[in-house]
């Protein structure tokens, strides 16, 4: 696959998970996420997908300090609709990473490592995203904004002409380029993205 190389320059984000490790998918049960791996599961890559992978990455840093976090034992809350905006998108890059979900996850082996019951909608609170930790109830909200770093002003045109199947191959490879630059922009930038309240 080949892809932009500034995904190899973004944080990995790695994990215990107990139940790799209880069936031996993992030798030592730790498991790494790393962008490309999200984009792969997303199958793109936009301010969206990395912003809730940046939000992922900087809210379990903040939560579990110096310690691995748990897999599977972390809560996720959103406060919009799964339906709304992109909640649904965050939501699906969140669940490859922490194996939270509402009710269509892993069901548990005799009461343990289930992951359902782990994530919710329409919740209140004041931020894009609330994690809590199942083992202390410890939880970090955290906001995602990008404006700082607005579409390059070609975009729009490029776009257009891309979907009415008018752009020439220079045409598609320039928005192409355009559209991963902005990520990059941002995937550089984490401190001017993320807010941790």
């Amino acid at each position: 696959m080949i892809y932009p190389k500034f995904f190899d320059e973004i944080e990995t984000i790695k994990l215990k998970d107990d139940l790799a490790y209880f069936l031996g998918a993992s030798e030592d049960g730790v498991i790494e996420f790393s962008y490309l791996d999200i984009v792969k599961t997303a199958g793109h890559s936009c301010p969206t997908v990395l912003g809730a992978y940046l939000l992922t990455l900087e809210g379990l840093k903040v939560l579990y300090k110096d310690a691995l976090p748990k897999r599977g034992e972390i809560k996720v809350s959103f406060s919009e609709k799964v339906e709304e905006g992109v909640a649904g998108v965050i939501a699906n890059v969140v669940t490859n990473i922490t194996a939270a979900t509402v009710n269509s996850g892993f069901k548990g082996i005799n009461g343990l490592y289930s992951r359902n019951n782990l994530m919710a909608f329409e919740q209140e609170i004041n931020s894009n995203i609330k994690f809590t930790r199942v083992d202390t109830n410890e939880s970090i909200e955290l906001i995602y904004d990008p404006s700082a770093f607005p579409p390059n002003p070609k975009m729009k045109e490029l776009m257009q002409k891309c979907i009415s199947n008018s752009a020439s191959i220079q045409e598609q490879k320039e928005f192409s380029k355009l559209w991963q630059e902005r990520v990059e922009s941002i995937s550089k930038n984490i401190n001017k993205v993320i807010k941790v309240l």
